[in-house]
């Protein structure tokens, strides 16, 4: 009889196995140095913290990368993973751009090296530190980009395929091989500048678009010119973004409200027989420009411009 109770609670163990859900830990990754101490959130995806309080690193003695050859762009679907929008890391949202083109960006950059090195990427591509890439908050995988080191004007193009980094104040995280040829690898973190390319490897400068067509500022429209032209007592608006689907400038609005930015409307106008939709802060009191232009800065949309009413 005993045999027969052993039996019996193996099946009824096999079978609760059998009815159990089957989960793997998530694919996920650090986003650089800066994400070492953050803790995890309970929204936590693929492409957010990896052992946090580990620390990340290069070798113990930097490649020589002068015979490593910079990635050619070409044209690429969007990858399978790593590209839902909205997503969500550490209690914020992001959005994925729809476009990549015109992209153009400064701020800080930071790089992430050992402590990843072989890990799946948020695009499930392995991240190979001694390989020109990168990771970025919001611009589609793949895209390729043109960093430079705005300290001492070295340049690198990267494939830029994981997510990352979430770290306040950074806009991109390059990988080891990247930082090396910018010079940034010893300190850790740098002032540059992230261009995208198109895939026949030119640059698309915001000015040779049509009309409406990119959320980036036009050539020579920087944001302190901007706020510089604008009286205190003026009423501007400020274009965040434009697009040619509708649900994409609605899904804008909606991130701007949630960070209680107010007066956020959508303008359709017709460019080149199609329509576009802008999203706009409208009713800017010239006093407030430069703090909003902060603020959108912060969420990652560095490409406002103004507009005057």
């Amino acid at each position: 009889m005993a045999w027969r109770l052993v039996l019996g609670l193996a099946v009824l163990w096999l079978a609760a196995c059998a009815g159990a859900p089957h989960t793997s830990p998530p694919l996920d990754r650090g986003g650089g140095e800066g994400n070492r101490s953050a803790p995890v959130a309970p929204d936590y995806v693929a492409g957010g913290l990896y052992k946090p309080g580990v620390p990340d690193g290069g070798p113990a003695i930097p490649p020589d990368i002068s015979a490593l050859p910079e990635p050619v762009p070409r044209a690429e679907p969007r990858a399978r993973y790593g590209n839902k929008s909205p997503y969500s890391v550490l209690g914020k949202r992001y959005y994925v751009l729809d476009s990549a083109e015109g992209y153009v960006e400064r701020g800080i950059a930071s790089w992430y090296g050992t402590k990843f090195h072989g890990r799946a990427t948020s695009s499930f591509e392995p991240y190979d530190m001694y390989q020109f890439t990168a990771a970025h908050k919001t611009l589609p995988l793949p895209t390729y980009a043109e960093v430079t080191n705005l300290d001492n004007g070295r340049k690198v193009i990267v494939r830029v395929n994981d997510r990352g980094p979430f770290h306040e104040g950074r806009i991109i995280d390059l990988s080891y091989a990247a930082a090396i040829k910018l010079g940034i690898h010893v300190r850790g973190t740098g002032r540059v500048e992230v261009r995208t390319i198109t895939p026949d490897g030119h640059h698309r400068r915001v000015a040779d678009l049509p009309s409406g067509q990119s959320s980036h500022p036009r050539q020579g429209e920087s944001p302190v010119r901007q706020v510089a032209e604008v009286a205190a007592a003026d009423r501007v608006s400020v274009q965040v973004g434009s697009f040619r689907e509708h649900d994409n400038a609605r899904r804008l609005r909606q991130r701007l409200r949630d960070a209680e930015i107010s007066d956020v409307d959508i303008d359709a106008t017709r460019v080149d027989g199609g329509r576009i939709y802008r999203v706009r802060v409208q009713r800017v009191a010239g006093r407030d420009l430069q703090a909003l232009l902060n603020r959108l800065a912060a969420l990652g949309l560095s490409g406002a411009r103004v507009v005057r009413e």
